[in-house]
This record gives C-alpha cells, structure tokens and sequence, in this order.
C-alpha cells in the first residue's frame, strides 16, 4: 500500500505530462514568432513588372470577401487576400484562395466539348446550344418533372425571379436555391 502523503507520478502519467508541456511551448513560441502579422502588412511580393494592384470583390459566393489582384496587361496574374477588408477581415476560405485556378488553370475547360466514341471533341457554341436546346425539349415532352432548376446565393432578385418564371414555363416545380453552388 502506498502512502497517500508522497504523491508518486508514474511512467506513463510523466509522459503524459511532458508532452502537453511540449505543445504548450511549442504553441507559446509559435504565437510570439512573426509568423502572425498585423492586418494590412502583407502586400503581394515581388510585383510583375508593368502590373498593377486591383482591390476587389471574390464572387464565389454572395458573401463578398476582399481581394487584391494583381493585374498585368488586363490578365489576372496572382491575387492575395485584403487584410483591411471589412467582410472578410483578412480571411479568405478555401473556394475564394482557390478562385485563380479557374482563370489559369492548364485543365479548364474553355470551349464546348462532347464525348464522341469515348474521346472528348471541341464542338462550336451553336451546336452545343441546339444539342442542350434539343434535349431539353425532348424532356420537356416526355416528362417535365425529371427536370431541375437550381437558383445561386451569386444570382440577384432579378434572376431569381427569371430563373423561378423559365422553371413555371418548363413546367416543373423542381426548382431549388443552393447557397453552395
């Protein structure tokens, strides 16, 4: 029996211990590093030669977060969040950081494409139009109600109220507001 007057502290509890004090250090040395910044300290470094800085809006979403564009010869080159934004506060999610990849990236799509025998061919607007146009319509014959419209927190009253309109015309009712599109 041990006595209760002479605490012992044993292996694992000792363990235990030092590794919390371990982060708590680590978290403490990282907090006063000068890894955090102040709002409005961070600029984008190294401009392009000739380029300018663009405040502006991220439209991913109707939330409306800052960003700072950098814009050479009228092409969006890099961008950086606003640290002295009043919605965003110097936050950018995941979506809003990632924008640039839909203006630069080597895999969007830029152009109409269709699957023909298992390849992907460019095909013109009109005949991507007529083929959309076409199906549509055969859906809208044979059953209006396999058919869905989804609105957008990016779409305003205005299109909203078209979007709900073209969807009574349709002849559906299937129609939905997603906040995430």
């Amino acid at each position: 029996m041990r006595d209760s007057s002479s605490p012992q502290v044993g292996r694992r509890s000792f363990l235990k211990m030092a590794s919390l004090g371990a982060a708590v250090g680590a978290t403490a040395a990282f907090a006063s590093s000068p890894a955090v910044r102040k709002a409005g300290e961070h600029e984008i470094g190294d401009p392009y030669k000739g380029s300018k800085i663009v405040k502006t809006i991220c439209t991913v979403c109707s939330v409306g977060c800052g960003v700072k564009a950098e814009v050479q010869n009228g092409v969006w080159v890099r961008q950086e969040v606003a640290q002295d934004h009043p919605v965003s506060a110097g936050g950018h999610c995941c979506k809003g950081s990632d924008v640039i990849d839909m203006v630069r990236s080597h895999c969007r799509v830029k152009y109409p494409m269709k699957k023909v025998a298992g390849k992907w061919k460019r095909i013109s607007f009109e005949q991507a139009l007529d083929e959309i146009g076409a199906q549509m319509k055969a859906y809208r014959e044979k059953n209006p109600e396999q058919v869905m419209f989804l609105g957008s927190a990016k779409a305003s009253n205005e299109q909203s109220y078209y979007i709900s309109k073209f969807s009574a015309m349709f002849g559906t009712n299937n129609l939905d507001h997603q906040a995430r599109i």
